[in-house]
């Protein structure tokens, strides 16, 4: 699988360095060893982690707009955005994660990758105190429903900027429950892929940021899940 995912980016112009090949080695090498101690992906299974996490998390670049200041909320273990710094250097990546122990693996995994991304061990909803429509693109890969994940993220989000949120399965269900929320928080759908990983489907979708976000939101987290934008009475 490593080597399909090499043609793969190739068919699609990118040609990997040999550096940029142990980055990936090395990340995969460490994500298993990580792994034996703390719960950071159920894949271990390294033509699986090429595929299901790598290639997953780099595929929405040939369709999606990636560029400038990118923040990558809940990462976990790094995805999307850790294979995305390593196709396209030149991204300036911030990671949100609340989890401490995910940070500690993070910290250890850019030191080796030798790599530059900024780590945030907070909530999104603090973090947009500071950096609130800063960035130029948001993204998220399997963090919450899209009607919750749509309120941590857009936020953070600058006018015109790109929120990408990549789904599996039932993304169209998701984007169908998330129509308030994403009108709301000021955001339209511009672009949808889908495509097959294996056996899984896989819906991205890409929405661009047309206005500013109303102050109120995001809420804090307990009232998001609790009280989703789902459409209220006045």
């Amino acid at each position: 699988m490593k080597q399909k995912f090499i043609e793969i980016l190739k068919k699609h112009g990118v040609e990997l360095s040999q550096q940029q090949i142990q980055q990936f080695d090395m990340y995969a090498k460490l994500l298993v060893e990580w792994n034996q101690k703390m719960n950071l992906t159920a894949i271990e299974d390294i033509d699986e982690i090429y595929e299901k996490h790598f290639l997953d998390s780099v595929l929405p670049s040939f369709e999606h707009d990636f560029f400038g200041n990118v923040c990558d909320v809940g990462a976990g273990a790094g995805f999307p955005s850790i294979p995305l710094k390593i196709v396209y250097p030149e991204l300036n990546i911030t990671i949100v994660e609340p989890l401490k122990k995910r940070i500690q693996f993070l910290t250890h995994l850019i030191d080796e990758l030798n790599i530059t991304v900024t780590l945030e061990n907070k909530r999104s909803e603090e973090f947009v105190l500071e950096k609130r429509e800063f960035f130029d693109v948001v993204c998220a890969r399997a963090v919450a429903n899209l009607t919750v994940l749509s309120e941590i993220c857009i936020p953070l989000l600058k006018k015109d900027g790109f929120f990408i949120a990549l789904k599996g399965q039932k993304g169209d269900e998701e984007l169908a429950e998330a129509s308030f929320a994403l009108k709301e928080l000021g955001v339209e759908l511009v672009r949808k892929s889908e495509y097959l990983l294996g056996d899984a489907t896989r819906n991205n979708f890409q929405f661009k940021k047309v206005k500013n976000t109303p102050l109120k939101y995001p809420r804090n987290y307990g009232k998001i899940k609790k009280e989703p934008l789902v459409g209220r009475k006045k």
